[in-house]
């Protein structure tokens, strides 16, 4: 069992959504406009479904789990506009057909419990994503409560995907990705350290893009007050975007249960850091499945 965490895709039904607004997140043809981001030329191939499933076959991935990118903001608008923009999502994604399987989401300034009770239930549905900007603080955490304790009662886990960034002028195209989404990885994480297991002692959670690299930072925390204590067993780590040195200094801090394979493809290819062929079983194999069904490794 090959597994990819991490990766976007978006059905004809929810472009034409995008492409219905006339506020930000929207579409322009091919042209993607949000608030805190320059304009992004998409790639129509990226959004083939059927050109995707053909690559992932081809690299014998057996589940490749898509998500609604929550740099889109849509989990932050008002309501009524999440909730119809994320039920498109749903209900498109849901018929993509193998190998992909599909991350929930959710509003997250107006809760829709009851909504996402039932979307969990769907078996093509692995778990919910949610966006960091939603949860920088360990009070965010506690107002996310509802949501989180929903998503518990499945048994299903939660991913923490970066949010929209916010404007800064004439910043490169690459500064969301390298300075934002990192931070707002390791607020979330430090968020989670500090009030999350406490309230939530069964929910499995992972984190984008090595937490931002947020546990090399545990020297830090013990240095100014802070306690990392032992490893969360239901804490894990997606490697998108990182390699070889990058994943290999997580693990000296965490150890290999916790890293779990995701490429952000489009956006990023597939990494095979390279360090073992147990390392790579448990890294696509037993560790995302770990994750997503909590069933011992």
């Amino acid at each position: 069992m090959t597994i990819d965490c991490h990766q976007h895709v978006w059905p004809a039904a929810f472009i034409d959504a995008l492409r219905s607004r006339t506020a930000v997140p929207m579409l322009r043809d091919w042209e993607l406009l949000l608030a805190g981001e320059p304009p992004y030329a998409v790639d129509p191939v990226a959004h083939d479904v059927d050109a995707r499933r053909r690559v992932e076959l081809a690299e014998g991935k057996d589940q490749v789990l898509v998500s609604l990118s929550s740099p889109l903001g849509i989990e932050h608008l008002p309501a009524d506009e999440a909730r119809d923009l994320i039920s498109i999502w749903h209900d498109s994604a849901v018929l993509l057909g193998d190998p992909f399987r599909v991350w929930a989401a959710t509003p997250v300034e107006d809760f829709d419990l009851d909504g996402l009770g039932e979307i969990l239930r769907h078996p093509r549905i692995v778990g919910l994503q949610l966006p960091a900007t939603a949860m920088t603080s360990p009070a965010d955490v506690e107002r996310l409560g509802p949501v989180l304790d929903v998503v518990e009662r499945a048994a299903k886990p939660v991913l923490v995907h970066p949010g929209p960034a916010q404007p800064l002028g004439d910043a490169p195209g690459w500064w969301p990705a390298l300075v934002p989404y990192v931070a707002q990885q390791q607020a979330s994480w430090f968020a989670w350290h500090a009030a999350g297991r406490s309230r939530h002692p069964r929910l499995r959670i992972a984190f984008v893009a090595l937490a931002g690299l947020a546990p090399l930072h545990h020297e830090r925390l013990g240095a100014r007050g802070g306690e990392f204590g032992s490893i969360d067993p239901l804490v894990y780590y997606e490697t998108s975007s990182y390699d070889t040195r990058a994943i290999d200094a997580t693990i000296r801090v965490v150890g290999v249960d916790p890293l779990v394979h995701g490429s952000d493809r489009p956006y990023a290819r597939p990494v095979d850091p390279g360090l073992g062929h147990a390392f790579t079983h448990a890294l696509f194999s037993a560790n995302p499945l770990h994750l997503l069904t909590g069933a011992h490794r």
